[in-house]
């Protein structure tokens, strides 16, 4: 019963539109707390008190956690509770691998261009990412986000970025996790290399300038596993703890 009373003190002040589809609010609800980290590995979610506390039928909670569990957030057990699931070492290191090669194409292909009312926007946003560096790293991670979808959608990429968001469920988990141990000027800076390559019309060095920008997630990760061992499933201990 604890997890249960853990679960409705999370959901409970979370902003619910009753005139809009239930799904995907409650879907996004508790996709964000998972990926946050608010609902640790290992909490469990009770499709009836869900339903019985947003006062709607127990199809629309049903269907979240489908969707939940086909992202690998969630398992879903039958005639029992759903449980959050650990962080897929295997799934972390694939998923990126997919999205350095997705995003190095998409900022090689807007050098090609140079489109100045872009570059203008990403620069504001990058004093955005600085501001906000310093008083939230959630509003950072969330600046992050922007920045790199609006790559995506700036290079017509809108499809290949939703692809990306559902296989980055895992990854982003691990961005939460690690907040306090990413050094986010630097990696606004990071952003600024790959703005600045595109400005000049450079596809190879904005290319590599990404490839590099997210690589920096597997450098550290080795610690952040090491730091937060309840989290992972599947990971190689040899390489964590060496």
């Amino acid at each position: 019963m604890q997890e249960d009373n853990v679960v409705h003190e999370v959901v409970i002040n979370d902003a619910f539109d009753r005139d809009a589809a239930i799904t995907p609010q409650i879907y996004r609800i508790l996709r964000e707390r998972i990926i946050k980290n608010d609902l640790p590995p290992g909490s469990k979610l009770s499709e009836p008190e869900l339903a019985r506390h947003y006062e709607i039928s127990r199809q629309p909670v049903r269907e979240t956690f489908i969707k939940l569990s086909e992202e690998g957030l969630v398992i879903v057990r039958p005639q029992r509770k759903t449980q959050v699931t650990k962080i897929d070492f295997p799934t972390v290191l694939q998923s990126r691998f997919v999205r350095e090669a997705v995003e190095a194409d998409i900022v090689s292909e807007l050098a090609g261009s140079a489109d100045r009312a872009l570059i203008k926007d990403l620069r504001s946003q990058l004093k955005n990412q600085l501001k906000v560096a310093k008083t939230s790293r959630p509003d950072f991670i969330n600046e992050d986000t922007k920045f790199h979808r609006t790559l995506a959608e700036a290079a017509g990429k809108e499809i290949a970025w939703k692809f990306l968001e559902g296989l980055n469920s895992q990854m982003d988990r691990v961005r939460f996790l690690s907040l306090g141990q990413f050094p986010a000027e630097q990696l606004v800076e990071e952003h600024g290399k790959i703005v600045d390559q595109i400005e000049r019309q450079d596809a190879t060095q904005a290319s590599a300038a990404m490839r590099k920008h997210l690589r920096r997630l597997i450098n550290d990760l080795p610690k952040i596993v090491r730091e937060n061992k309840e989290f992972f499933d599947r990971f190689d201990p040899e390489l964590i703890d060496a």
